[in-house]
């Protein structure tokens, strides 16, 4: 009978123990609950930073005009600002372009935050490969990132040949612009000395330049303002050998796949799929036809300070052929095991006609005085202030890269 007891009670205690683990065990369930829900606002921000790119087209949205979170940075504070985009220091005395935040319909933007960035960053080399627009958009990422780095640390950027090199030395990291306006090699790889004209390209050579992207951890892809002349000269051979052979052809997107499909096959020997992530950034659109927002013909970006809100819009200079000419090789080059991100940026820049230097920056030839009497004649209609639009670009970017890192 005692022993009987004894197991009666030591069942009891197993039991009573058993409860009292599993009341805890509903008790923390629920207080869990109980947080997730006092801390929704947390966890959805939370959910929107991480998880934006699968639930939310980034890319579809409006301009909001925003004063108190932009510009992400000023313009004279920012060590590495190059005078093509210095729109405050050539005179711009209109500072709304700055203050211009992107706001996608169904989701927010991540605030970018620098040093997450350069820790994600940390050992890696990140290379932005294409014409004057990547290099704005490079220009835009060192201004972006300079919080993150040391005061006591160099800020020095590091020309070389086709590149222009950023070393964080407080995180074992390299930024780097390489300049390669059709990808394949052609007579303007030259970064500051580069005919405007009668452009010639070996649209099946690549490896000169690409050789150098290989230990790229991050490659950031854009070609498209370079093809948009009405001829071109093939070459087959090399420039300037006697044998060389040239002809001037006109199938602009003919030739444009051609190098798409060179860069696509060298991509596909040479990458290395479990290291490198790829970037490819869609037109930057030009605004040199003012009829397109209802304006005068001849009339361009010149004097513009507003956004256009016609949600519709698109200008004629963007060019949808070639967009899908990109699309196509991106596509192509996912059936053969390799991820490009296309980044969209085409339409949300285009509403944009306010935020490009028009007149307001350095240029590098003098000014003739007819120039002078048209402004309209010279401006920059191509490029980007900065800060501005291509900051917007590398939020982007930097969500992207803070989800697949």
């Amino acid at each position: 009978m005692t022993r009987a007891n004894k197991l009666v009670l030591g069942t009891w205690k197993i039991i009573y123990n058993f409860h009292f683990i599993a009341s805890i065990l509903i008790a923390f369930v629920v207080a869990a609950l109980y947080l997730t829900g006092g801390n929704r606002l947390f966890l959805e921000q939370h959910r929107k930073t991480t998880d934006s790119i699968q639930r939310c087209d980034l890319f579809s949205g409006k301009w909001i005009y925003d004063n108190v979170s932009y510009p992400l940075y000023k313009e004279k504070q920012c060590s590495f600002m190059v005078d093509v985009f210095a729109c405050e220091k050539y005179g711009r005395k209109d500072f709304h372009y700055q203050k211009w935040r992107w706001q996608p319909h169904d989701c927010d933007l991540p605030r970018f935050n620098a040093t997450a960035l350069m820790e994600k960053l940390r050992g890696k080399k990140l290379v932005f490969v294409g014409d004057s627009l990547n290099q704005n958009q490079f220009g835009s990422m060192m201004c972006l990132i300079e919080p993150s780095i040391h005061p006591s640390s160099s800020k020095s950027l590091i020309w070389k040949g086709n590149s222009i090199t950023f070393n964080a030395t407080d995180y074992n990291a390299t930024i780097e612009f390489y300049w390669s306006p059709f990808l394949v090699e052609s007579n303007c790889d030259g970064m500051l000395n580069h005919p405007i004209r009668d452009h010639i390209i070996r649209v099946k050579a690549i490896e000169k330049h690409a050789r150098l992207w290989t230990d790229a951890d991050i490659l950031i892809f854009d070609s498209f303002a370079w093809w948009l002349g009405p001829n071109m000269t093939l070459a087959w051979g090399s420039f300037g050998s006697s044998d060389a052979i040239y002809k001037e052809v006109g199938m602009r997107p003919r030739l444009y796949e051609m190098a798409l499909n060179t860069w696509s096959d060298w991509l596909e020997i040479h990458i290395n799929r479990t290291r490198t992530k790829l970037f490819f950034m869609s037109p930057s659109p030009i605004h040199s036809a003012g009829e397109d927002w209802g304006m005068d013909t001849g009339r361009n970006c010149y004097n513009e300070t507003e956004p256009i809100l016609n949600k519709e819009y698109w200008g004629s200079a963007t060019d949808r052929e070639m967009m899908q000419i990109v699309e196509s090789a991106i596509h192509e080059l996912e059936t053969r095991g390799l991820k490009v991100e296309y980044l969209n940026i085409t339409q949300l820049s285009d509403y944009r006609k306010d935020a490009h230097p028009s007149v307001h920056r350095r240029f590098w030839v003098p000014l003739t005085e007819e120039q002078l009497a048209n402004p309209k004649s010279y401006s920059d209609c191509v490029h980007w202030c900065l800060p501005g639009v291509p900051d917007v670009w590398n939020v982007i970017l930097y969500s992207y890269i803070m989800n697949s890192l």
